[in-house]
């Protein structure tokens, strides 16, 4: 069986509200081939000294940051979404990680918006760390939708070098996810994994607890011979016990090393070992 050279990683938002230390203990006990570090208010994720001592001591790899673009992270390395992009970056470089994730502005940073596109890419151009720019969905109340993001909330409308795709938001948008990932098409540099049923709510359930074709994806990345990172980015804060938070993601990650495999495997017969 040829096993596709993606790396699975354990996202550090997997484990809240416990903290970025503790992202780093479950990966390592588990096997996770590294972490994505989502930076937002736990100090630690912010402190690149800090998330290196982290990954030294328990010997698993950086492999990608998330820049803080969330509404929490509003503070975040600055006020400035290019300043945030630009801390990033300079993480990530410093850290070894190969990506950094960026979500597209909200509507109301009106600046950073008309410029986000022609600006990814001026970024890109100086780095080889891969700006990866983050499928999202519109926000639902009851029978209303709001348009949160610009230039588009599907990432494929427009021109970036690399794309996230993400299933818990392909869910949330209601989104043929099949559809998106073959516009992302060789463009496509790293993964979300969880799973969603199409919920207004972000759900980033554990994959195959969903309706989204979590097992295709992963079986047609190998195909392709994916070469990027598989983060598991679930949602474990209704976890009882941290026993319960680990069995999701002990799940989480048999799953995906399964899919990846399953397909990598040759259609023909078996190879019967030589003497």
């Amino acid at each position: 069986m040829r096993i596709p050279d993606a790396k699975v990683a354990l996202s550090t938002a997997s484990v809240y509200p416990e903290s970025t230390a503790t992202a780093f203990e479950i990966a390592a006990r588990l096997g996770y081939d590294g972490v994505e570090i989502m930076v937002w208010t736990d100090p630690v994720s912010q402190d690149i000294e800090a998330l290196r001592r982290l990954s030294d001591y328990h010997q698993v790899p950086i492999l990608a940051v998330h820049a803080p673009c969330l509404l929490i992270t509003q503070r975040v390395w600055s006020t400035d979404p290019w300043v945030k992009l630009q801390r990033a970056q300079a993480a990530a470089e410093k850290l070894g990680a190969t990506t950094v994730v960026v979500h597209p502005p909200f509507r109301w940073q009106r600046q950073y918006a008309r410029d986000f596109v022609s600006g990814i890419w001026r970024m890109a151009d100086e780095t080889e760390v891969r700006f990866a720019v983050e499928n999202m969905y519109p926000w639902r109340y009851r029978d209303r939708e709001m348009l949160a993001y610009a230039p588009e909330w599907d990432v494929t409308k427009d021109d970036y070098r690399h794309y996230t795709i993400d299933l818990s938001h392909t869910a949330t948008s209601r989104t043929d996810t099949l559809a998106m990932l073959d516009r992302m098409g060789d463009r496509l540099g790293h993964v979300h994994l969880a799973d969603g049923k199409g919920s207004a709510k972000d759900e980033h359930l554990v994959p195959g607890r969903g309706d989204q074709p979590c097992a295709e994806v992963l079986e047609r990345l190998a195909r392709r011979g994916f070469d990027g990172h598989v983060v598991v980015e679930v949602n474990t804060r209704r976890a009882m016990s941290a026993a319960e938070r680990e069995a999701d993601l002990a799940e989480a990650l048999a799953f995906t090393r399964l899919h990846l495999a399953s397909a990598a495997a040759p259609s023909s017969s078996p190879r019967v070992p030589r003497a």
